[in-house]
């Protein structure tokens, strides 16, 4: 089945509009070339028609006006009108360390992975899951293309162009642009938990100490696009409970939170946290233990655009139990159902005002694992 019968007008034009609003000297825009001439005068129509937003759906009589101007005089099948369910890619390849709550056996799904699974049935959404990074080297006309989901679901970490820890196949060099373009151009990500702990800013040693400088635009291009980077977490205790500060009560799935929440986590201590974030949660440091937290108030959950791509992180995640918690659930399918564009939120740069010390880094901590 050709893979556009698949999909809606408006998830086909956004699938072409990625792959042609490439970086044309790095060949991107080669994708456009092999179109068929039909394909490159729909696509010439669209953007010329003045209907690109990817915030617009294409009715289909626009579609079948565009097609008139193209004069395709070709038959469509009809599926290609009929909406596309919203579907994420949960993937959880660990180059790093591995967290307890994504590791899989055959038959039995990861703690995330059937949450997540779980929230799609809730709010109407497919899941599928893997541990391959080869699938980003998918090419446009794949059925199995990772463009065609709605959003990517990172729990993740290390350099994921490396084997790593659990062996499973690398993304290639290639394959992490082409995810950064196609967020770029407008595919939602969901960053949980490790996805702060990926790709670190190089070199990256063993004691850490680069973790410790702050990069800004010179980060690794991963992390600009998520908007922050783990540097470590406390170790004596490991886990606290500490107060969160709700910053945005109307954002998806915290509806009727009342703020400060107290919840019990392994707390990342982040940083290069990129100016433009939408904080939704801070951390609230005072009588934190530990030197990661020998600091002011930070971000730890957010959003921000990406370009066309709507890009969700939260720090939480990391204990198995926190997985059936509601409030967490509530908040984690608030933000995927944003990133994929089912939810609505008022996203403005606060993190000045929500978070004033953000940028400060902690002393270095004895264990910076």
């Amino acid at each position: 089945m050709d893979p556009r019968s698949q999909c809606n007008v408006e998830e086909y034009l956004k699938r072409m509009h990625r792959s042609f609003v490439g970086n044309p000297s790095r060949g991107e825009g080669l994708h456009f070339l092999r179109m068929t001439v039909v394909e490159s005068k729909l696509i010439a129509v669209y953007y010329a028609s003045g209907e690109n937003s990817m915030n617009q759906s294409l009715s289909r009589r626009q579609f079948l006006r565009a097609s008139a101007i193209a004069g395709t005089g070709l038959a469509l099948p009809n599926a290609l009108f009929v909406p596309r369910k919203k579907s994420v890619l949960i993937f959880t390849k660990s180059s790093g360390f591995e967290h307890e709550v994504i590791k899989a056996t055959p038959g039995h799904p990861s703690i995330l992975e059937q949450a997540v699974r779980a929230l799609g049935e809730q709010h109407g959404f497919d899941v599928t899951a893997t541990k391959d990074g080869r699938v980003f080297d998918s090419k446009f006309n794949d059925p199995q293309d990772f463009r065609f989901h709605s959003a990517v679901l990172f729990f993740t970490t290390g350099d994921l162009t490396k084997p790593g820890t659990d062996q499973n196949p690398p993304m290639s060099l290639a394959g992490k642009q082409a995810l950064l373009d196609a967020i770029h151009g407008g595919l939602g990500f969901v960053g949980v938990h490790a996805a702060a702990d990926t790709f670190h800013t190089e070199p990256d040693p063993d004691d850490r100490s680069n973790r410790y400088i702050a990069h800004g635009e010179h980060e690794d291009p991963y992390l600009r696009m998520l908007g922050g980077e783990f540097i470590t977490h406390g170790s004596t205790p490991r886990l606290q409970a500490a107060n969160l500060i709700v910053t945005d009560k109307k954002f998806p799935g915290l509806e009727g939170v009342t703020s400060p929440v107290s919840f019990t986590e392994e707390w990342y201590s982040l940083k290069d946290f990129v100016p433009d974030i939408h904080v939704i949660l801070a951390l609230d440091t005072q009588g934190m233990k530990g030197e990661p937290y020998q600091r002011a108030p930070y971000p730890a959950t957010w959003a921000r655009m990406h370009g066309k791509g709507r890009i969700f992180y939260t720090a939480m995640g990391d204990r198995p139990e926190n997985w059936s918690n509601t409030f967490f659930l509530n908040l984690l399918g608030g933000g995927i159902r944003w990133s994929i564009l089912t939810a609505k939120a008022s996203l403005t740069k606060n993190i000045a005002q929500a978070t004033p010390g953000y940028a400060e880094i902690p002393p270095k901590s004895p264990r910076t694992t």
